[in-house]
């Protein structure tokens, strides 16, 4: 994969590809801090800062930021995980110098104005009360809390309605100068545009940031213990998450992993959960499984709402599912089309530009380089049907899945 790399001397580091064949311009900033990197009484000060970011800086009002690359026809957004901060932009590519400035000046110049602290925390605990609403949302929330009890990694991204009432203005100061490290920040870049005509148009501003260093570690997660609790809530169908921890993003089975996670329940129509659990059955109307890596860790899961009594069934297929991986070998034609598909799935997201502009991001921060496809496809296509086995059968043993149900009261 063809990209342009600069460090400056305070540590950030331009990624760029230039795309031809476009006239648009995706650039961001990707921050290796996530909301596993508060302390409890910080819970949801990560996301809180993501949305504060928006609402004045040592020269912009809310009003001039919002309306800088809006009314340009262009898009300034955010989000935070559990992991990592990001700030980003798409534009035609005759206004890139304005996003990339409008970027660097909320990143780093946020006066977080205590009437706006006040407005906002109105707005998240709203946005807190939404995904209390949507049970597809927060049975996620509360499995990762299951799956990484008494962890940050558990914490929900928002957190909790006591701690964003009490954030003040001197809390964002103090995280930001803790965390804030600008060896780990990357600023990317993917469109059209040149390498020179991004140097020239940041590498100004951005080498005026000064150099900032934190000495904070990450703690890592361990002692998972398996669980299996039931909710009564106010709704009408049961959910249902099985899961439990799986490899880290440095694992060298991770694609594999990833090549089994979408045999299993994978996005397309042909996933075995699909064939399963929907075609063969009509217990529900949608069910996928999910891989997720982090820096120390990682968790595999499955998720499907269905009728009451139906719950108990639809969850023996999802098990079935998991038991032929683990017990039966994929025929060499299964395993080929399962490769293919996989590969094309993962050739098409990198028709996405604003999503591959936030993964050469996220890649040089994690990796410190940028794996190309080809390298990930050749892992895929030389995977066994053994190894698939071997991988099923610690990812998918019974006695270590946790399971989350939630019921109608």
């Amino acid at each position: 994969m063809q990209y342009n790399l600069k460090e400056l001397p305070n540590g950030i580091r331009i990624v760029h590809q230039e795309v031809n064949h476009t006239r648009l311009v995706h650039c961001g900033f990707v921050l290796n801090i996530g909301s596993r990197d508060e302390s409890k009484e910080q819970e949801g000060l990560a996301h809180f800062w993501e949305h504060m970011a928006f609402k004045g800086t040592k020269k912009r009002k809310a009003y001039h930021i919002i309306n800088r690359l809006e009314t340009l026809g262009g898009e300034l957004n955010a989000y935070t995980t559990k992991e990592k901060i990001c700030f980003y932009a798409s534009t035609l590519k005759e206004h890139f110098d304005k996003a990339a400035e409008l970027l660097c000046d909320i990143t780093f110049n946020s006066t977080f104005p205590k009437k706006q602290i006040d407005k906002e925390r109105q707005v998240i605990l709203e946005e807190m009360a939404m995904y209390r609403d949507s049970p597809d949302d927060s049975i996620q929330d509360d499995f990762d809390e299951i799956i990484f009890e008494g962890h940050a990694l558990g914490r929900n991204i928002l957190g909790t309605e006591n701690t964003v009432k009490n954030f003040t203005q001197e809390d964002f100061f103090g995280f930001l100068s803790s965390r804030l490290d600008t060896t780990q920040i990357v600023f990317s870049v993917v469109g059209n545009v040149t390498f020179q005509k991004v140097l020239k148009e940041v590498e100004g501003f951005l080498s005026d940031i000064p150099t900032k260093r934190s000495l904070y570690i990450r703690n890592g997660f361990s002692n998972y213990n398996p669980k299996n609790k039931t909710v009564e809530k106010e709704i009408t169908q049961s959910h249902c998450a099985i899961g439990q921890p799986a490899y880290s993003m440095y694992d060298p089975r991770r694609f594999k992993l990833y090549l089994l996670n979408n045999i299993l329940g994978g996005p397309s129509m042909n996933s075995r959960l699909n064939l399963a659990l929907r075609e063969k059955h009509g217990y529900v109307y949608s069910v996928e499984s999910h891989y997720q890596t982090y820096s120390d860790t990682g968790f595999i899961s499955v998720y499907f709402a269905t009728e009451q009594n139906k719950a108990n069934r639809a969850r023996k297929s999802v098990l079935n599912e998991m038991e032929k991986l683990r017990t039966k070998k994929l025929g060499t034609m299964q395993l080929h089309m399962a490769k293919e598909q996989a590969i094309g799935q993962m050739a098409m997201s990198e028709e996405n530009y604003a999503a591959l502009m936030l993964v050469f991001g996220k890649n040089l921060l994690d990796k410190g380089k940028i794996d190309s496809l080809d390298t990930i496809f050749g892992i895929m296509r030389e995977t066994t049907a053994e190894e698939l086995i071997d991988i099923a059968n610690e990812v998918f043993d019974p006695a270590k899945l946790s399971f989350l149900n939630y019921i109608p009261a």
